[in-house]
């Protein structure tokens, strides 16, 4: 605002020429915009924008608006959009259809102006208020960010992290430019059908770029497209001719046969060999871990336990009974004994059948531990549940700091402290990632808790921080993390109650058996493939 402009002009400006509406629409318009911040927004090369507004005021106010502050909001921030996922139509964040009369004219060419404008790149800030709100006695234009939108990253700055986010498009950008769409349809029907050994670890990002070549082929606002998938990818994700899901492509459409592709595939994805380092750490990328762990202050986010089941999120766990426990309490009677009859042979079904038809009616369920190697798996968890997030699907409004372990090739039931014969199961659990949504893409299992179940091989075997479940901010320094993690040690074994066997989705189960008793009897069900 011009000097020469007294306090009585702001109370006529104010009460006369709908300026304090102007403000609540362009906040108005900003909150629908940005919704709960999870949604990205992206900078176009829109400019001269304050210009265009005054332009379109009558001559004789344009003086009152004349402000640089409203202006440097109007420069920097009246450019935004928001990119719509379905059809990439880009929609200015600023700027509505309901500005008061006098500026009515002004704020629609000002939105056109943007509409018209090219994505150059994704808004990232660290600020809680886009604008100035106030100076001294003068209101100007100001909106305040949703929380989920402001970055919280203590390695990196909010430059730094769009500029993250260009490479990521640019990344996508040759990725779609490189490979044909039948070639990565091939190559998700691979890792679907259980053709590819792990293939789940890279089922995700392959379905997702699936869901990117369909779009694109489309035809329909691809440049706008591909600024969205990229800057709303999973960490990683655009990453796609340096990754196993790239070497996975390029070997399909080099025309290799399908046994070739698969024993390739296999060799890249042992559990010894994918994404963990082969090599001790070099001196500079400890330096570098020290830097980043003090930076993040992840000290204690280092020091691992075994989880409990009352930590858990479980999806059934044993029904308990509301009678009291007399002397003769545990006497089967007659009647028990009719309906505890068990049916034979097994019935054979899927996880997910299994989990919509039986899990629900449930009162006892057994697994029957045959004896040879099984998918015996543990539960782990910080020490300090206070202690900053390191894991992918663990965050500061959602906390869950847990991950597993299983050992290669399976291990025995002597080595859980299990008998052969049918054992309890204490809880049936998802595998952490699937606790909160965003992050299926790490794959599926289901684990079955079994009563007694401790790992009594764990002295030695580290405290399993892997690569793959770490947080994008330590891929970097994940050869000095695991160095760390070796050598580390599990606390809590005594108190121990999340162990128990693990079946893994995208592939199949062999001789795995429950006995199932629910009100109207018992019977046995036999697990052989998730869906």
């Amino acid at each position: 605002m011009k000097d020469n402009i007294t306090v009585s002009d702001l109370d006529i400006r104010r009460e006369h020429d709908g300026y304090n509406g102007l403000l609540d629409d362009i906040r108005t318009k900003f909150a629908q915009s940005a919704g709960d911040g999870t949604e990205p927004l992206f900078i176009t090369d829109a400019a001269g924008l304050y210009d265009i507004l005054l332009a379109h005021l009558p001559e004789e106010v344009r003086q009152y608006y004349t402000c640089s502050t409203c202006r440097r909001f109007v420069q920097r921030f009246g450019r935004l959009v928001r990119i719509d996922s379905k059809t990439g139509a880009q929609e200015p964040v600023m700027w509505g259809k309901n500005a008061p009369p006098l500026f009515a004219d002004a704020v629609r060419a000002v939105r056109e102006r943007v509409q018209a404008a090219k994505v150059i790149g994704v808004f990232v800030t660290s600020q809680k208020c886009l604008g100035t709100p106030v100076t001294g006695v003068w209101v100007h234009m100001a909106v305040d960010v949703p929380e989920k939108m402001i970055l919280r990253d203590r390695l990196h700055s909010s430059f730094q992290k769009a500029s993250a986010k260009a490479e990521d498009h640019r990344l996508l950008c040759e990725a779609v430019e490189t490979y044909k769409i039948e070639t990565v349809e091939t190559a998700v029907n691979l890792l679907r059908t259980d053709t590819l050994y792990r293939g789940e670890r890279v089922l995700g990002v392959a379905e997702w770029f699936l869901e990117v070549l369909r779009r694109v082929k489309d035809g329909k606002n691809v440049y706008n497209i591909l600024w969205q998938r990229s800057a709303a990818a999973p960490a990683g994700f655009c990453h796609i001719s340096a990754s196993m899901i790239g070497t996975l492509l390029d070997d399909i459409e080099a025309g290799l046969n399908i046994e070739t592709v698969g024993r390739r595939f296999a060799d890249k994805m042992h559990p010894l060999q994918y994404q963990r380092p082969q090599a001790a750490p070099a001196a500079g990328n400890v330096e570098q871990a020290e830097k980043i762990a003090e930076k993040l202050g992840i000290a204690n986010s280092l020091k691992r336990r075994f989880a409990r089941l009352d930590e858990l999120e479980t999806l059934w766990t044993p029904e308990k009974s509301g009678k009291s426990g007399g002397i003769f309490a545990g006497i089967e009677t007659k009647e028990h004994g009719k309906r505890s009859a068990v049916q034979e042979p097994a019935i054979t079904m899927t996880w997910e059948k299994f989990r919509r038809t039986v899990l629900p009616a449930a009162k006892k369920i057994q697994f029957r531990v045959s004896g040879k190697k099984e998918n015996f798996s543990a539960i782990v968890t910080a020490e300090d549940p206070s202690a900053p997030p390191i894991i992918r699907w663990d965050t500061e409004e959602h906390r869950c700091p847990f991950n597993w372990y299983v050992y290669h090739n399976g291990s025995y039931p002597n080595d859980w402290g299990l008998r052969t014969g049918y054992i309890n199961v204490t809880a049936v659990v998802l595998q952490p990632n699937l606790w909160r949504p965003g992050y299926q893409y790490a794959g599926k299992s289901v684990f079955f808790l079994l009563e007694g179940a401790k790992d009594l091989r764990w002295k030695g075997s580290g405290n399993a921080l892997f690569p793959e479940v770490l947080r994008s901010e330590l891929y970097e320094v994940r050869a000095t993390i695991e160095a760390y993690s070796r050598k580390e040690e599990l606390g809590g074994f005594q108190e121990a109650s999340a162990c128990g066997i693990r079946l893994q989705g995208n592939s199949q189960w062999r001789d795995i058996m429950f006995r199932v008793t629910t009100d109207v009897g018992t019977a046995l069900y036999e697990l052989d493939r998730w869906d």
